[in-house]
């Protein structure tokens, strides 16, 4: 579980686990140092994805569903123990997602609660543009790195930096492009989800969201672009929303 999994502070006491799905060519420590704000009712275990940080020498997924079948073989087990919930931003919200039906389909266990955040519903159209990020020239795909925000200085500043991390965030988004969600007959999830969204970011059809659940949703604005979730007093936000929830989840479990 250590090759997929970074927890900083292991709480197997925890009431309940909170289980973090990175941003496209992202890693697991931002949402692993989560932990720490957390109090000890709330273990919290962020993903780590293949190409990156302690598995950079592994290839990168392929697609949607290779992810998908590591996380439930992994943490099956520990899923299996206690409530949790999924919180994902951006591409991670798509991967968070595909896991929660996966696991509805393969034991019918679903997380307690589904926090999206930065992204279009799976099935919107919304999703998709004309041109494929991945598949922008060099030049184009800086640009675009440029105004969404969120990448260090030193990363967009240095040719060594962008070699390394580039590749890993075009893989990442080649899985998002490829990742086809047909919108559902009926809901495929009765968990409550909740989605949050930067003001400033460029919109997103999260009102879809709602189609995929038969449980409560809701949706939560927070100033700032797409990595709006960066600024403490959002991230502060996020999390009193999580524990709240979680809190409530947990009395509803037992």
């Amino acid at each position: 579980m250590e090759r997929l999994v970074t927890c900083f502070y292991q709480r197997p006491d925890a009431v309940s686990r909170l289980i973090c799905f990175p941003w496209a060519g992202g890693g697991s420590v931002h949402f692993a140092h989560w932990g720490q704000i957390f109090d000890n009712s709330t273990e919290v275990y962020s993903i780590r994805l293949p190409g990156r940080e302690s598995r950079s020498r592994e290839s990168f997924a392929q697609d949607m569903d290779q992810i998908v079948t590591e996380i439930t073989s992994v943490l099956l087990p520990k899923l299996q123990e206690k409530p949790f919930a999924f919180f994902g931003h951006s591409f991670g919200s798509l991967t968070s997602f595909a896991t929660a039906v996966k696991l509805k389909e393969i034991c019918g266990l679903e997380p307690v609660h589904l926090f999206v955040s930065g992204t279009s519903a799976p099935h919107s159209k919304a999703r998709f543009s004309v041109h494929k990020k991945s598949e922008l020239s060099e030049e184009d795909f800086l640009k675009w790195m440029t105004t969404i925000g969120g990448t260090p200085v030193e990363i967009l500043q240095s040719k060594e930096n962008l070699k390394m991390f580039v590749p890993v965030l075009k893989a990442d988004l080649g899985v998002a492009e490829k990742f086809i969600y047909e919108k559902p007959s009926c809901s495929v999830l009765s968990c409550d989800i909740t989605c949050f969204d930067g003001t400033e970011d460029v919109p997103h059809d999260l009102e879809a969201w709602k189609e995929l659940t038969s449980g409560n949703f809701n949706i939560h604005m927070l100033p700032g672009g797409h990595f709006y979730l960066k600024e403490p007093a959002n991230e502060k936000i996020i999390m009193d929303h999580i524990t709240k929830h979680l809190e409530t989840a947990g009395m509803d479990y037992l």
